[in-house]
């Protein structure tokens, strides 16, 4: 079509609109936003931090609380505090998503970096078994921070850096569950650890579990601090007071839904994935269903690997200290953080985001089986290669998880987006909750067939994990899952 023919799209902005002046703060800006996302990294890792930063000592600590009555049996209970923050989480992830969309982005992220400073302490001062399993639940429904977010990262940009946003919120997600971990196994029975500055009669001699719960509570108050500047994105104007805006007889582009008002060119046929019921929008359903089959592995293997590795050499494990675990799961983000700042735009430039997570999903099926020949290793060798194991496994992990981020966003305008969110979380939640019991209840039935001719042991858990990994990647192609279009 000749220039002369192109129709003359105006973007509308309205006074006293957040979503609009930040918009047009957009538009000013050709760098990237780099204030911004920072506060979506750093509000990121808070969320991320309380989620995984208890698994290197919760074998520990249920074993302190005396609620197993066997060692075999420790599993099964800290798979059940592992899952209940997943199930607070979906309990309440639509309602933070509709909140987000009706009143904006900042206050569920302010309630949330807020609720993590409370329960996340308390939490560290657990004295029951039910005591844990209340305060992670808690934490879990109040913590409504990562739908919200995950939206405020693709507004906060122009259009070009959407997938860097996005990829911003993954790094950050993932750096939160290798640094979380990393905290709990250095800072975990500081008395044990630390002697000469912490006593056995002080506050963290009597609540070992409390120093690494402490230090992530003081971070999530500074972030709650910073976060009183974060600018709000959301749009807040409504269908009256677009009537009459322009008369001159230009085609209006409403810039908040990404669609064109009195027409457009379809002849007025509304693109099918901005229906306004979202259980219909199939390309956003089958990406959450799909993402939420792939979370439920890799907190599954979260839990696995923390439980694994500390297991005796007898057993199949790695006799590995919560000090072990946390070393090599901090090893690991720095992989993660270099590939998914520096390579994955790149490589998602050229493949495409789903094409990535299909690649990175056929790369960890092979290296999950690896991982019980690995037990049989020792020394600084054993030491090089779980550390490079663990960190591709993260690395690919996260790789997904953006790819289908991605996907979901884009299946859905702007003011369905927090819902939306909501919606993927409360679905993932629900995987995630199952993850961690059904990974701890696995685990202990393994460690009851170490003996076993047909796959003994940590063989037949690795093998079951590849299974939901390999139902996951044939849930990526067509006729399952829907490719949004643009």
């Amino acid at each position: 079509m000749a220039d002369a023919e192109q129709p003359l799209l105006k973007k509308i902005y309205y006074e006293n609109c957040p979503g609009c002046d930040q918009e047009q703060r957009n538009e000013l800006r050709r760098g990237i936003p780099f204030k911004e996302f920072t506060f979506v990294a750093i509000t990121v890792l808070c969320a991320s931090l309380p989620i995984s930063s208890l698994f290197p000592f919760l074998y520990f600590m249920v074993r302190d609380l005396r609620i197993a009555k066997r060692d075999e049996d420790i599993g099964y209970y800290a798979g059940y505090i592992g899952s209940s923050y997943m199930l607070g989480r979906a309990l309440t992830s639509v309602l933070w998503g509709m909140v987000a969309d009706r009143f904006g982005r900042k206050p569920v992220v302010l309630l949330g970096t807020l609720s993590v400073v409370v329960f996340n302490t308390l939490f560290g001062l657990s004295t029951s078994f039910w005591m844990a399993i209340t305060t992670r639940f808690l934490l879990g429904s109040l913590s409504g921070i990562l739908g919200p977010i995950r939206a405020y990262a693709a507004e906060v940009c122009r259009v070009e850096y959407q997938t860097l946003g996005v990829s911003i919120v993954s790094t950050a997600w993932g750096l939160g569950l290798i640094i979380g971990p990393a905290l709990g196994g250095f800072l975990a029975q500081p008395a044990e650890k630390y002697p000469q500055i912490f006593n056995k009669d002080s506050l963290f001699g009597r609540f070992p579990y409390f120093l690494p719960c402490l230090c992530i509570s003081i971070y999530a108050i500074g972030v709650t601090i910073s976060c009183l500047w974060l600018p709000e994105t959301l749009h807040k104007h409504n269908a009256e007071s677009r009537e009459g805006s322009y008369s001159n007889g230009d085609i209006e582009y409403d810039s908040h839904d990404s669609g064109l008002i009195g027409g457009n060119k379809n002849g007025g046929q509304k693109d099918p994935t901005c229906n306004g019921n979202l259980l219909k929008n199939w390309p956003l359903m089958s990406s959450i269903i799909v993402y939420c089959v792939f979370q439920l592995h890799d907190m599954a293997y979260t839990e696995i690997f923390s439980l694994w590795a500390v297991t005796d050499r007898k057993h199949g494990g790695l006799s590995f200290s919560s000090d072990n675990v946390g070393q090599v799961l901090a090893i690991s983000g720095l992989g993660l953080l270099i590939f998914q700042l520096l390579l994955y735009p790149m490589i998602e430039k050229i493949l495409g985001p789903i094409n990535v997570s299909r690649l990175a999903a056929v790369l960890s099926l092979p290296l999950l089986a690896s991982y019980p020949y690995i037990a049989v290793l020792s020394g600084v060798v054993l030491s090089f290669v779980i550390n490079c194991a663990s960190m591709l496994k993260n690395v690919l992990s996260v790789t997904i998880t953006t790819g289908l981020f991605i996907l979901q966003n884009n299946a859905v305008t702007q003011k369905q987006r927090g819902a939306a969110s909501g919606l993927a979380l409360t679905s993932q939640s629900l995987f995630k909750a199952v993850g961690p019991a059904g990974g701890g209840a696995l685990f202990s039935w393994a460690q009851k067939r170490v003996d076993s001719t047909f796959l003994p042991g940590d063989q037949m858990v690795f093998l079951i994990l590849n299974i939901v990994e390999l139902a996951g990647l044939l849930m990526t192609f067509k006729p399952f899952l829907t490719i949004p279009s643009n």
